[in-house]
């Protein structure tokens, strides 16, 4: 593993569950680490004030909006100096089967979990350009290659992911900055927790492993797709789900 001592992240959705997991493990590595988040100050607080002797960062934006995606990219350049990794990980559920979806829930969730990826990568992209490195990992989820009941707008914006990833990674290969996407299945996290034990039972009974993921089984995947001797890695889909979609 080379030495990142010094290199600066921005994890979106940072401050609770999968998103928490990865701003931890980065952290052990010497990464100073600006968390997102959109709208949990109190969480935002506790997570500052825990790890504020590690230099962290919170940073607080709806990714759904352009606007709010440059401003927040712009403060952790201007707060850190520069910026090494971006985690696009948060993101939202608005479940409805397609009947009953309205157009609203459509876009809300497209808007924020794809859109918000895209918007982040394309302000960070000059920046990671000039400086001749970085690294982009996308968190999608197994939805987004298996689909799911209800969540027509979750999987396509989670599949959309895939496409962004790779044409992405076509674009800047030869610059020093790799994208690649992880996949996680379910995780044990607040979302899941949500998930009645009925429910959860028979979702579990198909996991082939028998159980459900940590968060830091997936955390573990996006610091080694960060690293820097990871830059032959790119364009890459990364599932971690307990052989659920294989």
């Amino acid at each position: 593993m080379a030495d990142m001592n010094g290199q600066v992240a921005l994890v979106t959705g940072g401050i609770r569950g999968i998103g928490l997991a990865i701003c931890e493990r980065l952290m052990t590595r010497g990464i100073k680490v600006a968390a997102g988040y959109s709208s949990n100050d109190d969480d935002a607080r506790q997570f500052a004030g825990k790890y504020a002797d590690r230099g962290v960062t919170v940073h607080r934006g709806n990714i759904g909006r352009n606007e709010d995606c440059v401003r927040v990219i712009g403060e952790v350049i201007d707060q850190h100096g520069h910026l090494d990794i971006l985690v696009n990980n948060a993101g939202i559920t608005v479940d409805k089967t397609v009947r009953k979806m309205s157009a609203a829930e459509w876009d809300h969730v497209i808007h924020v979990n794809l859109s918000g990826a895209f918007y982040l990568s394309r302000a960070v992209l000059q920046h990671m350009l000039d400086r001749g490195y970085g690294r982009i990992v996308n968190i999608s989820s197994v939805v987004g290659s298996a689909g799911g009941f209800g969540q027509a707008n979750y999987a396509a914006a989670k599949s959309g992911m895939f496409g962004l990833t790779m044409s992405l990674a076509l674009e800047t290969a030869s610059k020093g900055i790799t994208v690649n996407t992880v996949t996680p299945g379910y995780i044990t996290t607040e979302m899941t927790a949500a998930v009645p034990a009925d429910v959860m039972e028979k979702i579990v009974s198909r996991i082939p492993v028998g159980r459900l993921g940590d968060p830091n089984e997936v955390a573990r995947v996006v610091e080694f797709l960060a690293d820097p001797e990871s830059g032959y890695i790119t364009g890459q889909v990364y599932p971690v789900n307990g052989g659920l979609y294989m």
